[in-house]
């Protein structure tokens, strides 16, 4: 079974004043494909306690994907994207450009998002946007090459 971590990024969530609705969003349809969640935390948006979660997670190697909420679009404070970029080896835009392009057809918006994906070691990190409605629909998008993508990363590739 994959792992999985989930890492909110949230000011207002961190400090318990927000319940974290898109973290519970990825967690439900994430163990409903047959992930297991080992990692979850809420941080404020803050880019060097996102680098250090991520790097500590995905170094770790007991989690095989890490999908951070939150913190990718244009306010100051959203740093998610370039937290990630910095912890990131090997950038897999595709994943990226398949969301926006896709969820851009009901939410033109969704432009906006600013969110990254890569690997570090065989961890793959992908940043998902701060709404329930907008994790679900990301993920949807994404979902099969998540599967596949954890296979590869362990040499394990599927068909």
């Amino acid at each position: 079974m994959p792992t999985l971590g989930i890492l909110t990024a949230s000011d207002l969530g961190s400090q318990g004043k927000r319940e974290d609705t898109s973290g519970q969003a990825i967690r439900e349809m994430m163990t409903a494909r047959g992930y297991i969640v080992v990692r979850y935390q809420v941080v404020p948006d803050d880019a060097e306690l996102i680098r250090a979660r991520l790097r500590e997670w995905a170094d770790s190697g007991e989690v095989d994907l890490v999908l951070t909420t939150g913190g990718t679009g244009l306010s100051s404070r959203d740093v998610t994207p370039e937290a990630t970029s910095a912890v990131i080896e090997r950038p897999v835009p595709g994943l990226a450009e398949a969301m926006r392009l896709q969820t851009m057809k009901s939410t033109p918006l969704s432009l906006l998002s600013r969110g990254v994906a890569g690997t570090r070691g065989c961890c793959l990190i992908v940043n998902l946007p701060g709404s329930p409605r907008g994790v679900r629909e990301c993920l949807e998008v994404v979902l099969p090459a998540l599967d596949h993508a954890t296979e590869v990363l362990h040499g394990h590739p599927g068909h």
